[in-house]
């Protein structure tokens, strides 16, 4: 601090006393040299005095392609690793492993296991513990779990080598079959992958009902075992289901766009049933109607089917010729086949019958005047005219005279020479307009001969 000094020796008036502030400066460096101090002394009770790290023995049947610095992990974080691997006089495998100071000690009831990050993996292998409850005792550095508190782990080979060639064979051929099936569609399986979460919830809902009946599941356990002995006992007939599944399986793989074409017609089939199953409630109560009519009619279906019986057996032969009419083999021959010819044979009609009533139409005045005439012609050509000949109790005659150009019956019942001529006097020619019916007796009734009152343009004269 400085001070200013009088230039004359002049006495003056002493200055007033220097009054010092309290002293807090030295107080705040009292208490922060304190504060790093106790930060010190935790650090070193933490890193010095907290036990350090401990080592375990571990024994497993085998080391499981286990090397040293493999990772030790509990609850999927690493806490240690493996310092040293040993092969005992027994076979058995004993694995040192250093486990941090956080975790130690470990208490009875710890167990291991060796774990692989996935099933095709055969690196980067490593342990995880299982610790036991607090409670327990504790086991100091350098304790050794059992083999009996120890798992090791199943390689694929392993759970292969189980299985017979024939079996290996036809896994190999399914595995090579799902790749082919589900080859170009990954984009379609992210997709499905969305779904995986809520398949799962449901799955654990479902254990989380089993598990709440255990006598119902320990049954169901048990006759699954059961099922899995038989099972067993069919090991060809398993074999030979694996191949036909791949082979099945194959066939649907190379049915991909049919497959995708149903599954997109499957949402609009799922919401039809959905209307469907809606009504099937009313169904069913109708249904349950129709059962209770029924019942009074039941003891008297049996007669009535033990009578049916024989129908039925008659009646297969003709089935069997429907059958036959309705698909027989070859081209032209059966009713299916006409059927198909149906719609052309329509197309035809629907051009061709305007011209043919049209036609008709044309052709009535010309063709209605041979209406009335078809007795006559039928008898004609059925049996020679007997149909329109004479007739009587003993049915149909007919007349025939002799003609003599010679003589001539004269007076007194004499004959006489006769003229050509005169023999044909009573003969009519020329009868070209006969009505129908002309070439019999008249009908008292006067239906023949048969003018249609004049219309036909016949000749009711011209009789025999």
């Amino acid at each position: 601090m400085a001070t200013t000094v009088p230039s004359s020796p002049t006495p003056a008036t002493p200055p007033p006393p220097l009054v010092r502030p309290p002293r807090r400066t030295n107080t705040v460096r009292i208490l922060a040299v304190g504060a790093i101090a106790a930060v010190v002394a935790i650090v070193l009770v933490l890193v010095l005095a907290g036990g350090g790290s401990a080592t375990y023995q571990l024994i497993f049947p085998e080391a499981g392609q286990l090397v040293r610095g493999d990772q030790v992990q509990v609850g999927g974080v690493p806490v240690g690793s493996i310092k040293a691997i040993t092969l005992l006089h027994n076979y058995d495998v004993r694995i040192t492993i250093n486990v941090e100071s956080s975790l130690v000690p470990l208490h009875k009831g710890t167990t291991a296991e060796i774990r692989v990050p996935s099933l095709s993996s055969v690196a980067n292998r490593y342990i995880v513990l299982s610790p036991g409850p607090n409670n327990s005792p504790a086991l100091p550095s350098g304790s050794t779990l059992p083999i009996t508190s120890t798992h090791g782990v199943v390689d694929l080979d392993q759970l292969f080598g189980i299985f017979n060639a024939k079996t290996r064979k036809g896994l190999q051929r399914l595995i090579q079959g799902s790749a082919e099936q589900y080859a170009g569609v990954a984009p379609q399986l992210q997709v499905d992958a969305n779904y995986f979460p809520p398949a799962l919830a449901a799955l654990d809902h479902v254990l989380a009902q089993l598990g709440g009946d255990q006598q119902t599941f320990a049954s169901f356990l048990v006759e699954s075992a059961k099922a899995t002995t038989v099972l067993a006992g069919r090991s060809q007939q398993l074999t030979e289901l694996i191949s036909h599944a791949n082979t099945a399986f194959g066939a649907i793989g190379s049915q991909q766009a049919n497959l995708a074409a149903g599954l997109k017609a499957l949402p609009a089939t799922f919401k039809q049933g959905n209307r469907t199953f809606e009504t099937l409630p009313a169904t069913l109560a109708d249904l349950t109607k129709l059962v209770d009519v029924s019942k009074t009619a039941a003891p008297t279906l049996g007669p009535f089917v033990s009578k049916l019986r024989p129908l039925v057996v008659a009646a297969t032969p003709v089935v069997s010729d429907f059958s036959e009419a309705i698909s027989k083999p070859g081209s032209g021959n059966d009713l299916t086949e006409a059927a198909l010819a149906l719609p052309g044979l329509a197309k035809a009609l629907t051009t061709a019958s305007p011209d043919g009533v049209r036609s008709l139409e044309e052709s009535l005045p010309i063709t209605a005047m041979f209406g009335p005439y078809s007795p006559d012609l039928q008898g004609l050509v059925r049996d020679f005219g007997q149909a329109t000949g004479y007739y009587d109790a003993n049915g149909h005659y007919a007349r025939v005279t002799g003609l003599f150009p010679d003589f001539e019956l004269g007076a007194e019942n004499t004959l006489k020479p006769a003229n050509p001529t005169q023999v044909v006097q009573g003969l009519k020619t020329g009868q070209l307009r006969r009505c129908p019916g002309a070439g019999t007796q008249p009908a008292t009734d006067g239906s023949s001969p048969f003018t249609d009152n004049g219309q036909l343009g016949c000749d009711p004269t011209e009789v025999p």
